[in-house]
């Protein structure tokens, strides 16, 4: 082991023991009885680390040059960490991605089972009301510096509070889900409730002292959209450019879709008809939450033992991956990790909306290829696998949304290239997928920037990108429950630059493919070109990009 290893492996140590939150979340096991320290001293000891670090590593020489690829990885992550930790950006407020979610979704990783499991949760639940208070006293600091989450985003979040203690109570089913008894059990019943009460009083706080002091406008704005985008991309690329292929590329799926839909309603070339014959199948439907998890399951299963030794060679713990119906209804569809020990699976989580109990699986086969195998599942358990050449850091903490989320939208492409969506409902879900996509590049840089509606795209040419037009076009353009597009427009409002990543990170991906091709000939193997890039980890894509190039 060199010693960027060692400093990055001691990193994952010293970051875990000041985020344990994190540390729950990323399976870095031992931390599941604590929480953060959310005051402003405890985000300054997170930026005092990463820029140790950062010193630390200047002046040490790689080993080889896989260490020379994970310190130039690890100096990019950290080094932004600490451009948003500067600019008071790393504990912002929104629907998806704020302090308070990290806490309460540390809660859905946590183990169930056995006594010290249950007071790990009580544990944790007890200290949930400090936490938030620490987290209150660091947002009244940055409320009275000017640093305050727009109006919009603030009561959302005040809304997604009350649905978690209200009639769903997360907090008592979590106590419920435990199922501990007598002393334990009473223990429990107790935390949760101080849990459920601290989060109302959060709520209220919010409504009191954050919303009066709220922004109006959602727009980001350039130099905050700038250093967000290198964030979730691991790159600097031109705005201009990209909005303007967002553009051209919903156009040509667009155009691919028209074609699939003369598959499905003979004679038309409506996309609108042919999702609306799809929805009215009933083959195609599922009710309940419980069997739309277990259709879930079974097609992840199918899926990795369709490719398992054909198209990839998937590591024995890789194999594994659990479906999972969320215990909040925020809207979401994500995956979580591993842990370290592989005692917790990887994960795929539907968070459904609150009164949709009706699925059309045509839409839905993608999404299973996206978050499981070959998508999310696959790169992530195999970097967590690979401990012969990734070191500790890159394997639980390195995480660049353009290289990851990237891969899993190029996951899905390939899995049509490889035949798997050969029935045109699933390849129209696809499609729609790669639409709905292409429309978040456009609105999120859109309206955050406040650009111009291009001529000749035939919807409001000429004025500037606002959120009502943004749902307009959202509704026009993704064949999607009104709940869940909702969801999706708040979220990027909320979190500027991080929507692009997915079609940004997957034109890389192809891109990548192409010159690889070009470079070999008849020598090019797609299989070894795969597993030669998942070896690389997560990383930036501009350091991605460069180590594909050597391929």
């Amino acid at each position: 082991m060199g010693r960027i290893d060692e400093i990055a492996d001691r990193y994952v140590d010293d970051w875990a023991a000041l985020d344990p939150a994190g540390a729950t979340e990323a399976g870095v096991v031992g931390h599941d009885d604590e929480m953060p320290d959310l005051t402003p001293d405890g985000y300054a000891a997170r930026a005092e680390l990463n820029r140790r670090v950062l010193a630390e590593l200047a002046g040490v020489e790689p080993a080889d040059e896989r260490e020379r690829a994970a310190k130039a990885a690890m100096q990019e992550r950290l080094g932004l960490e600490v451009e948003i930790a500067d600019a008071g950006e790393d504990r912002e407020m929104n629907v998806i991605a704020s302090p308070v979610h990290g806490l309460r979704q540390t809660f859905d990783l946590m183990p169930l089972a056995g006594e010290e499991a249950a007071n790990n949760v009580a544990t944790r639940l007890e200290k949930l009301p400090r936490a938030l208070d620490q987290l209150r006293t660091t947002l009244s600091a940055d409320a009275a510096a000017g640093r305050v989450a727009s109006r919009r985003q603030l009561a959302a979040c005040v809304e997604q509070y009350q649905e978690w203690t209200g009639t769903d109570d997360f907090f008592g089913g979590l106590a419920a889900r435990v199922g501990a008894e007598g002393t334990l059990g009473a223990r429990l019943a107790a935390a949760a409730a101080s849990a459920r009460q601290a989060v109302d009083g959060f709520g209220a706080f919010v409504t009191r002292d954050l919303l009066p002091r709220a922004a109006e406008s959602d727009a980001a704005g350039l130099e905050k959209y700038q250093r967000a985008s290198r964030y979730f991309l691991g790159a600097s690329i031109d705005l201009a450019e990209t909005y303007e292929w967002g553009w051209q590329e919903l156009a040509r799926i667009e155009t691919e879709m028209r074609k699939v839909a003369g598959q499905i309603v003979p004679g038309s070339s409506s996309i609108v008809e042919a999702a609306a014959a799809l929805d009215a199948d009933p083959k195609r439907r599922i009710a309940g939450k419980d069997a739309f998890r277990e259709w879930m399951q079974r097609q992840a299963d199918e899926a990795i033992a369709a490719v398992d030794g054909v198209h990839f060679d998937i590591p024995d713990p890789v194999r594994t991956i659990e479906a999972c119906i969320a215990p909040t209804s925020d809207g979401a569809i994500y995956y979580t990790p591993p842990s370290e020990d592989w005692a917790r699976p990887g994960r795929m989580w539907w968070a459904v909306p609150n009164g949709v109990e009706d699925f059309a699986t045509w839409r839905e086969v993608t999404t299973v290829y996206h978050e499981g195998v070959p998508g999310h599942h696959l790169q992530v358990g195999q970097t967590v696998y690979r401990s012969e050449l990734l070191n500790r850091w890159q394997r639980l903490l390195c995480w660049v949304s353009g290289s990851g989320e990237g891969w899993a939208l190029y996951a899905e492409r390939l899995m049509d290239d490889l035949g798997f969506l050969s029935d045109p409902g699933a390849r129209l879900g696809m499609l729609d997928a790669q639409s709905f996509r292409a429309t978040r590049v456009i609105i999120d840089i859109g309206m955050h920037l406040q650009l111009k509606i291009p001529a000749g795209t035939g919807f409001h040419e000429g004025e500037t990108w606002t959120p009502e037009l943004g749902w307009e076009f959202l509704r026009a353009h993704c064949r999607m429950e009104d709940e869940f597009l909702r969801f999706e427009l708040l979220r990027y409002l909320g979190w500027p630059g991080q929507a692009p990543a997915y079609k940004v990170g997957e034109r890389m991906w192809l891109a990548a493919r192409e010159e690889a091709k070009a470079r070999k000939g008849a020598d090019f193997d797609l299989k070894a070109f795969h597993a030669a890039a998942l070896d690389l980890g997560s990383i930036g894509l501009d350091p991605l990009r460069e180590a594909l190039a050597r391929l």
